[in-house]
């Protein structure tokens, strides 16, 4: 049976980055041989270029970005703590399911779906939570929060409260300063702008978020204190914790690598000229976009689906003739809105051009 070969430019998987596909396929190493030692921690320190920080605690989770926000949940809150959540899409509301689970009293500020998040609202939701979590690029809907805006004022009104973001769509594609933004804890995936099958989540951990941790957490797989040792080390060398998806490591030592020989500069620039050539084309063809002007993500394009169109079958159609998968909406925007990702290898004015044409010709017929 053939390979099925598919132009990924939905949310999220997409294509690879080739110097992602050919670390993938590198001779296997163990989890605790040297060499793979070196990989690992040179991966973590172009982790933490692309994140803008310094915080030693910055590794690949073994798991997709949802672990990520597991982790970050589960070493941070115990039961009683108020959590804040900023909620203007489906994944502000998954945290705060995340963080109901390990007893948080979460108090949601909801906003419209494709609206920026209000800083002036989530700052008087509560006057001293433990702490405030926020998506910065909300995949469901295409829209970007000024992240840095919300951790400085944070920071000035108090010391106390630990600032958690959710980078997913944003690690890779757009420029972060994770630590002039005073945030204390961040995750992301490897499958969108990073250019890497799914797999890992990159995440980082502030030393002010150590010092006030959960020591023994409930999930022991997610337990910081043990991946850090692990990833650290300490006085008695590397403790065991889990067997590490060292090919996927490799796979993304070599996706960063390719990003740092290219710029981060550089590679924002084209994801951001390529997101907006998409959103013009769609434009040109009558299309309304749905993410709110001025906020708009370039690697992720949200866009209405026309009236009296099969959001479903236009979709399938691009499947079937032309190897192409963009995204549905969510929740109760699914069967009206497209997402449309330009993200990481895709990130190319070529790909952008290729699905509209595509698209103009499906909704043509």
């Amino acid at each position: 049976m053939p390979l099925t070969d598919r132009i990924l430019l939905g949310p999220g998987p997409s294509n690879p980055y080739p110097e992602a596909t050919l670390g993938l396929a590198a001779p296997l190493l163990g989890h605790l041989d040297p060499e793979f030692i070196a990989v690992l921690e040179r991966t973590c320190d172009r982790l933490r270029s692309l994140w803008g920080t310094g915080n030693p605690l910055t590794l690949p989770l073994s798991g997709t970005g949802s672990l990520g926000m597991e982790t970050a949940f589960a070493n941070t809150v115990s039961a009683g703590d108020v959590v804040v959540v900023a909620v203007n899409g489906l994944f502000g509301e998954r945290m705060c399911e995340v963080a109901r689970r390990y007893g948080a009293d979460v108090v949601r500020v909801d906003h419209e779906w494709g609206q920026p998040v209000d800083v002036r609202r989530v700052l008087d939701a509560h006057p001293s939570p433990r702490l405030v979590a926020v998506v910065h690029a909300e995949t469901s809907t295409g829209v970007v929060s000024d992240v840095g805006a919300l951790g400085r004022a944070l920071r000035e009104r108090s010391d106390d409260t630990l600032l958690l973001a959710d980078c997913v769509t944003s690690l890779g594609g757009m420029p972060l300063e994770l630590d002039a933004w005073k945030v204390d804890i961040a995750y992301s995936g490897t499958q969108k702008c990073l250019g890497v099958a799914p797999g890992l989540a990159p995440f980082t951990f502030s030393e002010r978020a150590w010092e006030r941790r959960v020591a023994t957490p409930p999930v022991w797989y997610a337990d910081l204190g043990l991946l850090g040792a692990y990833v650290r080390g300490g006085p008695g060398g590397r403790a065991y914790h889990h067997t590490a998806p060292t090919a996927m490591i490799a796979s993304l030592d070599a996706a960063l690598a390719r990003i740092e020989a290219e710029g981060p500069e550089a590679v924002a620039e084209r994801h951001r000229a390529a997101g907006a050539r998409l959103r013009e084309g769609l434009v040109d063809m009558g299309l309304e976009l749905f993410a709110a002007e001025g906020h708009r993500l370039a690697q992720l394009t949200s866009v209405r689906v026309p009236e009296g169109v099969d959001s479903a079958k236009v979709r399938m159609r691009l499947l079937d003739e032309y190897g192409l998968e963009i995204g549905a909406g969510v929740g109760r925007y699914a069967a009206s809105v497209w997402r449309i990702g330009l993200m990481g290898h895709n990130a190319r004015l070529d790909r952008a051009e290729v699905v509209l044409a595509a698209l103009r010709r499906v909704l043509d017929r």
